[in-house]
């Protein structure tokens, strides 16, 4: 109808590069029932936010791993944006400039990595229905309050100590004083990053400049980096402290 605006179009970006060392192929190792990979493109997917759900990797092992839970992988990543010190925007901008020279060009992204398996579809919705509430910022990030503070963090150099944030109050820096007392700092997840596409093709970034604050909750922010975070993964889903996203596809055939 007339004056009505139209909502952004947004296209789920999942990352999943191979040759992962701390847990040997993570993104599609199985966790429950079905590789890792498949409970975020689930909730991808029953979020209804995009036009698209694309998986980004350099293995055609993986990317059949994805189109058999619904993604789309129409391209591999080169090797030159696949490395261990590749920075997302280059996979990103790849990614992005693909689609476009295919004629397929969207408002906005979302990265969703693969090892927050217990990011649900509701947690996607919360946050592009933030996103879309704020005017004039580039982007949203996925952040929690942080367990260990920068404030009780130091540099050491030539065995001698430096407080990493050194703005304290001498009087009473912020390393003597009680948890408690400190002012609260969020560190970022891997749970989801959502962007308007302009800021890759104009300012060569996933983030731009002004970024908004997503606050997950409970385990919506849990990211596996080792083996110890795998381990625990299991153990919250055995204990049903945690659930993984519903996947209504069969498993992946070993």
């Amino acid at each position: 109808m007339e004056g009505e605006s139209r909502i952004p179009s947004a296209i789920a970006l999942i990352p999943a590069r191979s040759g992962s060392k701390r847990v040997q192929n993570k993104n599609v190792r199985v966790l429950g029932d079905h590789p890792v990979i498949a409970y975020t493109i689930a909730a991808a997917q029953e979020s209804e936010v995009f036009a698209k759900v694309l998986v980004s990797t350099d293995s055609e092992e993986y990317a059949a791993i994805a189109r058999h839970y619904g993604a789309e992988a129409p391209f591999l990543r080169p090797p030159e944006v696949s490395g261990d010190p590749s920075p997302d925007i280059e996979w990103v901008d790849f990614t992005l400039n693909k689609l476009r020279e295919r004629g397929s060009e969207f408002d906005c992204f979302s990265i969703l990595r693969p090892t927050s398996p217990f990011r649900q579809a509701a947690t996607i919705r919360r946050a592009w229905n933030q996103f879309l509430s704020e005017e004039g910022v580039d982007s949203l990030r996925a952040i929690e309050k942080c367990k260990q503070h920068p404030g009780k963090m130091w540099v050491v150099r030539q065995n001698r100590m430096t407080p990493l944030l050194p703005l304290t109050p001498a009087e009473l820096p912020w390393h003597s004083r009680q948890y408690q007392s400190l002012p609260e700092i969020f560190v970022q997840n891997a749970s989801l990053e959502i962007a308007w596409s302009r800021v890759v093709f104009e300012s060569h970034s996933i983030s731009g400049t002004v970024l908004m604050p997503f606050f997950t909750e409970g385990y919506e922010g849990f990211d596996i980096n080792d083996p110890i975070d795998w381990q625990r993964a299991q153990d919250l889903i055995e204990t049903g402290q945690a659930h993984l996203p519903h996947v209504s596809q069969s498993r992946y055939p070993a």
